[in-house]
């Protein structure tokens, strides 16, 4: 039996889709005929619990770049397994933005194209892309000079108000709030829950912003306390993000750490000012301050109670000798005294005679003094006055002189501004309705007006 004749189009033959695909098929089934290892990071990871069936997108990024990108197909039959082995390694499921090493084979389906069919994921390469993370990010901060900022921060001795970071419902919180309120000394906290996701990818966004919220309020607060109850490597990710630690590292306020987890240290931990395992030791640390400061205070005041017996009983002796000693010093410096005073009175008694005379000496030539400058100082003030009524007289007849010679000029000026010296010049004054007309727009044909000369009136219609 012949092969069909191929059509052509411009002497070039036409395939339909179906041979491309299976052409691509063959080629890949025989390019690609084992599983391989793939590294990649999980882009999307596309479960659907109905059917059991995954379907991971897939990528390898350079930086922020999207270098390669490629569909996966994880069957039901094997998503179970390698899930459960997963988290039995890491401590979580299959999730979103880690990066994973899988033995996949390539293939190609003409219906649904090109895809890595996944066989196994290896959990251990997980774990070691998150300490390469951590490493890095530990150095970011380190030559940021902000590893330790926090640690520098001087926590309050009685660190009372608490602002603390959790979700209500956990054990942690519960552990950490129980252990505070029930301290067998008594001591009261104030504390204020901000809830926050713990665990995953939205826990960095969601402790950031319940961070900025205290830092908004910090003068209502000691210190901070993020608390939460254990989990494996992979669920405690989130506390090695940068940006997540270098929020802690910055913070303005003590933050305490009690994240449940004693086998790995997480970079959160690492920047915190005081890091715990369980919520239930950071409360104890907390209730141990309390306890230090207040055995301070006591032995303070057991100190000072004896420094104060001992400073009154030294006190007490120093007095009695002080007693003993004015009973026998005090008649001898009276009697001395004595003697000093009648000696010092008779001085003063002479001295003031003294004084009295040579005051009363002094005074009489102020008094003749006085008198002879009161008489010199009258005739000098009555000369003044014969002077300025001299001027007084002579100035006040200039100034009328002057002032009528100024009237004068006025009434001379009023008589020429008259308007009859004005019309004998030649002028004349134009009037409508007995109101003087000063320009031609206030006038209109028909018109009546009346012009004013020095001797009689011309009466006018404008035309």
């Amino acid at each position: 039996m012949s092969e069909p004749v191929r059509e052509t189009f411009n002497d070039h033959p036409i395939y339909s889709l179906s041979e491309v695909a299976m052409s691509l098929h063959r080629v890949v089934e025989r390019t690609y005929p084992q599983p391989y290892y793939i590294k990649a990071e999980i882009l999307k990871l596309n479960f659907y619990p109905y059917s059991g069936h995954c379907y991971p997108e897939l990528v390898e990024k350079e930086g922020k770049e999207i270098k390669a990108e490629m569909r996966a197909i994880i069957w039901a039959s094997n998503y179970q397994r390698i899930n459960e082995r997963f988290e039995q390694i890491t401590g979580e499921k299959l999730k979103e933005d880690i990066r994973i090493l899988c033995l996949a084979t390539v293939e190609f389906s003409p219906k649904h194209g090109l895809a890595l069919h996944i066989q196994d994921i290896e959990p251990s390469y997980t774990l070691g892309e998150m300490v390469r993370n951590k490493l890095a990010v530990i150095e970011r901060l380190k030559e940021e000079g902000v590893f330790i900022q926090n640690k520098s921060l001087q926590l309050p001795l009685v660190p009372k108000r608490i602002a603390v970071i959790s979700v209500e419902t956990s054990k942690g919180y519960s552990d950490f709030i129980t252990t505070l309120a029930d301290n067998r000394y008594g001591y009261r906290f104030e504390t204020e829950l901000f809830p926050s996701i713990l665990q995953g990818d939205k826990a960095i966004l969601g402790m950031s912003a319940r961070l900025t919220e205290i830092e908004a309020r910090q003068k209502e607060f000691d210190c901070v306390a993020i608390v939460r109850g254990g989990g494996g490597d992979v669920g405690l990710s989130c506390y090695d993000d940068y940006q997540l630690a270098h929020r802690v590292a910055t913070f303005p306020l003590p933050v305490l750490t009690g994240i449940g987890h004693s086998t790995n240290k997480t970079v959160t931990d690492m920047v915190a000012h005081t890091s715990k395992i369980t919520p239930t030791e950071v409360a104890v640390a907390l209730v141990a301050r309390f306890h230090d400061f207040d055995e301070r205070v006591q032995q303070l005041f057991e100190t000072l109670a004896h420094r104060a017996t001992e400073m009154i009983a030294e006190e007490k002796r120093l007095l009695l000798e002080l007693d003993a000693t004015c009973r026998i010093a005090v008649p001898r410096v009276m009697a001395g005294h004595k003697q000093q005073l009648g000696r010092i009175a008779q001085q003063v008694a002479l001295k003031s005679k003294e004084l009295m005379l040579t005051e009363s000496n002094a005074l009489a030539k102020i008094w003749d003094d006085i008198l002879r400058l009161k008489t010199e100082r009258l005739v000098q003030e009555r000369e003044l006055l014969d002077d300025c009524a001299k001027i007084l007289a002579t100035g006040s007849r200039q100034m009328v002189e002057n002032r009528l010679e100024k009237v004068a000029m006025l009434e001379d000026k009023v008589r020429l501004l008259h308007p009859d010296n004005i019309l004998k010049r030649g002028f004349s004054i134009t009037r409508l309705q007995g109101h003087a007309v000063t320009g031609a727009e206030a006038l209109q044909a028909g018109d009546r007006i009346v012009t004013q000369l020095f001797e009689g009136e011309v009466t006018s219609v404008v035309t």
